[in-house]
């Protein structure tokens, strides 16, 4: 389990530099301005401020950089677009169609992603590559300039195996001195629960994991924080936007649910970090 941070990490947490001044490039603010994104993605900016997150990040024009897990293509929309302004290539992992066991619903989630991005004009030329539980490299070794993951790790801890095994490929595919970009649900002050199961993860859990894979970290930010969020909603993170579940999963919404406090939190408050793989 990953509860508790080491030593090194608790004071990598202490002494990691803070967060640098936000100046987004042009091609960026126009990539989030632009009209190839959806209104229900642009509604929640002021909750996840896209441009200050990407530049926090170290996003330049012409790099390669890969979104583990996209899910609905909110950074999609900004960072499809942004490669193809700028000389770069954005790639997306997508379910992996080499497993043999992979669900039709999976194929169909795919299917319906490619589709839903395969205006070149508006996204450029989307690289997909395989990812799952058997799926191979994320690409070449030393190919990518950035890999992102927003709001998975609590997903993928549970199975600590699999959770070592995207990092390490993470740490593979990145160029000497490129950067592991995290956005994740923070838990603290509140310990971590068993298997992460209300969504929250602590920083310490997090900076212990990604190091182990090789990675340090270089600065953390707290543009996405939000002192509002308790931590301790009925159906865990879930009952916050944009979720905001009304019964335990799998069971059918409560329409009887009073939401209103939940609604006035707004979404989660999160930890945004960056980690780098060392030059030497």
């Amino acid at each position: 389990m990953l509860r508790f941070a080491t030593a090194a990490a608790l004071a990598l947490m202490i002494a990691a530099p803070a967060a640098p001044a936000f100046a987004a490039d042009a091609k960026l603010a126009a990539a989030v301005a632009g009209s190839q994104r959806g209104e229900a993605h642009k509604a929640r900016d002021p909750a996840r401020r896209p441009a200050e997150t990407l530049t926090f990040w170290g996003l330049k024009p012409n790099q390669t950089v890969i979104e583990l897990s996209p899910g609905s293509g909110y950074w999609t929309e900004i960072l499809a677009p942004y490669a193809k302004a700028t000389g770069g290539t954005y790639v997306a992992t997508a379910a992996d169609l080499a497993n043999p066991n992979l669900s039709e619903a999976a194929k169909k989630g795919r299917a319906d992603f490619e589709a839903r991005y395969a205006d070149t004009e508006k996204f450029g030329k989307i690289t997909y590559v395989g990812f799952g539980p058997v799926s191979g490299p994320l690409g070449a070794p030393g190919s990518a300039d950035m890999v992102i993951t927003a709001r998975n790790l609590h997903n993928w801890a549970p199975n600590p195996a699999f959770l070592d095994r995207v990092l390490k490929d993470s740490f593979s595919v990145l160029k000497p001195g490129g950067v592991f970009a995290v956005e994740e649900h923070r838990s603290d002050p509140k310990p971590d629960l068993p298997g992460y199961s209300n969504g929250y993860m602590s920083e310490a859990a997090v900076i212990a994991a990604v190091e182990k894979a090789g990675f340090k970290l270089a600065a953390r930010s707290e543009i996405n924080a939000n002192a509002k969020d308790t931590k301790d909603h009925p159906f865990g993170v879930w009952t916050l936007p944009p979720i905001r579940r009304t019964a335990p999963l799998g069971q059918p919404s409560n329409p009887d649910f009073d939401r209103t406090k939940y609604d006035a939190i707004g979404e989660s408050d999160r930890m945004t970090l960056r980690f780098v793989k060392p030059k030497a």
